[in-house]
């Protein structure tokens, strides 16, 4: 993109309702802002022209269990926590329909192969099974929201029965 491309394109912002474009091509960005429209003789300033630098970014959410029941304080207390991870991609339901009860509440005691929740992944629905037996601490996955594969939905502190 050369000074020529760029004078042509602040003419044609002239004569339309846009105060801000950004361009980018090949190693170049441009960003164009003009003030309000109530100035209709200003001119747009040109604010930036800079080689354009990729910088991946990855943002990562994962939800943790309140605060009163971190790791180190479940072990203080001697309890062992597991956290269930969703095994798949996919859409985390608490109940097998709308309008069932949900398998499992927090507080409720679960047996080892025991439905905790349904993850529907392209119009499967798949039953994710407790490895543990043991009690649910926390749920951390909201229900009918998408889940990633390896994303903490459950907080179980594991019980020695078997």
């Amino acid at each position: 993109m050369n000074l020529k491309d760029i004078k042509a394109i602040i003419e044609m912002l002239k004569d339309t309702d846009v105060t801000e474009i950004e361009i980018e091509k090949d190693d170049i960005k441009i960003r164009i802002k003009r003030e309000s429209s109530t100035k209709t003789n200003q001119q747009p300033q040109m604010v930036q022209v800079a080689p354009l630098t990729v910088t991946p970014h990855v943002q990562s959410v994962v939800k943790t269990p309140p605060a009163d029941i971190t790791q180190k304080q479940a072990e203080e207390k001697g309890k062992q926590l597991k956290t269930v991870t969703a095994p798949m991609v996919g859409t985390f339901y608490r109940a097998p329909s709308p309008d069932a009860p949900p398998y499992v509440e927090e507080g409720s005691v679960v047996k080892k192969g025991q439905v905790l929740c349904i993850i529907e992944a392209m119009k499967l629905m798949n039953e994710i099974e407790s490895e543990y037996n043991g009690k649910i601490v926390s749920i951390l996955a909201e229900n009918g929201k998408p889940v990633e594969f390896g994303e903490p939905i459950f907080v179980i502190e594991v019980s020695d029965q078997e």
